[in-house]
């Protein structure tokens, strides 16, 4: 039967026993050099990916690396709720095996399925959100059923039904099947979560009609495209059910579960034949699949306007983020002093605690921020659908009366500058800590600059706008008012210049330019800072030059003796080629032309491959040679356009002048 049509599916492959571990699929069309650039970032970017997923809540992570031909896109999943470990264990070899089996093909994807079901593609251009319907790889196990065909066909068909109607609304979904006699169907369908719900479902769909056209009535399969995934079988598998996954038959045909016992004989002395049991029991069934798909059915057609009026197919909207007024005012006891974690530009900042137990940062914002409701709202929904372990996570909002407020995730070790500016508490921050804070900001920056659906300028990076968790592990703070680029926009213009002054760029203080490479300055100041253990400002009144302390560090470069830059609570436990490498960068940050500066995803190689040679930096922005009495941090003042933004947890004690929030 298979073979009769074979047409329908491209690479069906016959299993004796369906236990496949791996379906790996090597482009065919494109190639790339070995060794090439797109060949560095590949290697670079598949020997994280295992990490970046398992530590992702809801076990999916995508990236993109690199420019031009150069530049790579790549994703991972697993199912969700997956243990961090055992989802590492599965996207580990995936990419492995990709890197080796596929030399050098530019678009590749591995479905593997070892304990749990896990997926890794790369490719050379986005392909988060699009349907890729083909190639199609395909099994099923050889074994017939021997059953009552014909009833267990039309349970098949009903529930395969039953959950493509559920599927494209969570992009995952594994259920089982009422019980057919003593026998189950046991069903996992899953989509990349960039598809949109009509595009998951209609991939899904294609698969199940290329297995039932190839292979109805065998007991198990699996049909694969490069974004989405269907299995079913006659025993739980992949710990995808709820229960101990089965071990599945090690022969060709099935191993048949006994026959249940005889039913028992009524009172009048007539037997009821097996057949007319069987025939109650599927219409029983049938019954209750075709009800509930109905109300599925009818339930979908009534939120349908509404899946369709989300962007991307993200089910997030103002609604769903909204807080009330009474919620916030309980959770911060009316917004107490003892509550108050800080005060900045756009207002003050509460702790609080939710009816849950959630602790939360709830930023009460200035009336007079001078930002429409509609507008507010939109601002936060794309907010909020920003993902990363080094971003701090917005919950939500609430707009009542004349109340603007944002709630954000707590973070418990306040803020970076908390420590590292402190005497006494900056030796907590060893040289460990301090290069593993450095590589945490370098991610959140990426992700917002590149792996976001958005290109999204922070436009105020500091070190009190970094907070620290538990373990103290960086998250970029206060983006939430930050400036969105379109997709194909890489610069802008504004008549209101925000941020502080010390960590903005000429062009954005003089011209109110700024892009991407306005916070690669600002890190670059963050970055020396991080390594002097001195604020940028500290310079300005300890320096007779008029200097800050980028011009210091350029000066002790000049010398060829940076070592001397190193903060002294960390001579102890500082690696000499680290500290280096890291002054060196924030120098190429902070150059004075824009063009001058790495992007993020160059600075993240410059990072973690120390065999890239940096490049020989320029004077850096704001190095005034021959105008040693001109102070950079008030340069550009007389247009009055200045402003520091409080993270949503920190005290900053820094003094600025102050505009209206952007």
């Amino acid at each position: 039967m298979c073979l009769n049509n074979l047409f329908s599916i491209l690479c069906f492959v016959l299993a004796v026993s369906f236990g496949f571990v791996s379906a790996q699929r090597c482009g065919d069309s494109l190639f790339f050099t070995p060794n090439s650039t797109y060949d560095t970032n590949r290697r670079l970017v598949l020997s994280t990916l295992a990490s970046n997923v398992s530590s992702q809540n809801n076990r999916y992570y995508n990236v993109s690396v690199g420019e031009g031909a150069g530049r790579i896109y790549a994703l991972g999943l697993c199912i969700p709720e997956t243990d961090p470990k055992v989802c590492s264990d599965c996207i580990q070899p995936a990419s492995v095996r990709l890197l080796q089996n596929c030399p050098n093909q530019t678009d590749s994807w591995d479905w593997r399925a070892d304990k749990t079901l896990c997926f890794v593609r790369y490719s050379n251009s986005s392909f988060f959100d699009v349907k890729t319907l083909m190639p199609t790889q395909a099994e099923y196990n050889t074994g017939m059923y021997k059953g009552n065909v014909t009833a267990y066909t039309r349970t098949w068909d009903a529930f395969m039904e039953f959950m493509l109607t559920r599927v494209g609304q969570t992009r995952y979904l594994a259920n089982i099947s009422p019980q057919i006699g003593s026998d189950s169907i046991y069903v996992l369908m899953q989509c990349i979560p960039g598809l949109s719900s009509e595009d998951c479902e209609d991939c899904l769909k294609e698969n199940v009609q290329q297995y039932k056209s190839c292979c109805n009535g065998y007991i198990g399969g699996t049909v694969r495209k490069p974004v989405c995934y269907f299995r079913w079988d006659g025993y739980p598998y992949l710990g995808a059910f709820g229960v101990t996954p089965s071990l599945p038959p090690q022969v060709s045909q099935p191993t048949l579960r006994p026959s249940p016992p005889p039913p028992p004989t009524p009172p009048d002395g007539n037997k009821i034949s097996t057949g007319a049991i069987v025939a109650i029991v599927v219409s029983a069934v049938m019954f209750l699949v075709l009800l509930t798909l109905g109300l599925v059915i009818w339930k979908r057609r009534q939120s349908y306007k509404t899946l369709k009026s989300q962007t991307d197919g993200d089910l997030i909207s103002p609604q769903s983020l909204q807080f009330d007024f009474a919620t916030i005012e309980s959770a911060t006891d009316k917004f107490s002093m003892s509550n108050k974690l800080g005060q900045g530009g756009f207002g003050e900042v509460y702790k609080g605690m939710l009816p849950n137990e959630t602790e939360i940062a709830v930023k009460r914002l200035s009336r007079n921020s001078g930002q429409g409701t509609q507008e507010f709202k939109n601002e936060v929904v794309i907010v909020a659908k920003l993902q990363h372990k080094n971003l701090v996570r917005l919950l939500g909002f609430c707009v009542e009366r004349d109340e603007k407020i944002l709630v954000y995730e707590f973070v418990p070790n306040k803020s970076l500058d908390y420590f590292l500016f402190d005497q006494t508490k900056k030796s907590q921050l060893d040289w460990k800590r301090r290069y593993n804070i450095i590589g945490g900001i370098t991610r959140g920056l990426l992700y917002l600059h590149q792996d976001s659906r958005l290109t999204i300028i922070h436009r105020d990076i500091k070190a009190s706008n970094i907070l620290l968790d538990a373990d103290m592990n960086p998250k970029i703070a206060d983006f939430g008012m930050a400036r969105n680029f379109r997709v194909d926009q890489t610069e802008d213009n504004t008549g209101r210049v925000v941020g502080t002054f010390g960590y903005m760029p000429p062009e954005y203080v003089t011209h109110g330019q700024f892009s991407t490479k306005s916070d690669v300055y600002s890190f670059g100041v963050l970055v020396l800072e991080i390594v002097c253990g001195k604020k940028n400002s500290s310079f300005y009144q300890m320096d007779d030059s008029g200097g800050n302390l980028v011009t210091h560090v350029w000066r002790v470069w000049n010398n060829e003796s940076p070592l001397e830059l190193i903060d002294p609570a960390i001579k102890e436990s500082y690696d000499n080629d680290e500290v280096i490498r890291c002054i060196h960068i924030g120098i190429l940050c902070v150059q004075e032309t824009p063009a001058d500066r790495p992007a993020m995803s160059t600075i993240f190689q410059m990072l973690t491959n120390s065999s890239i040679t940096l490049p020989v930096p320029r004077p850096p922005g704001f190095f005034f040679r021959n105008r040693p009495n001109l102070d950079p941090l008030t340069y550009g003042s007389e247009l009055g356009q200045s402003s520091s933004m409080s993270d949503p947890h920190s005290r900053d004690s820094d003094s600025h002048t102050r505009v209206t929030p952007r």
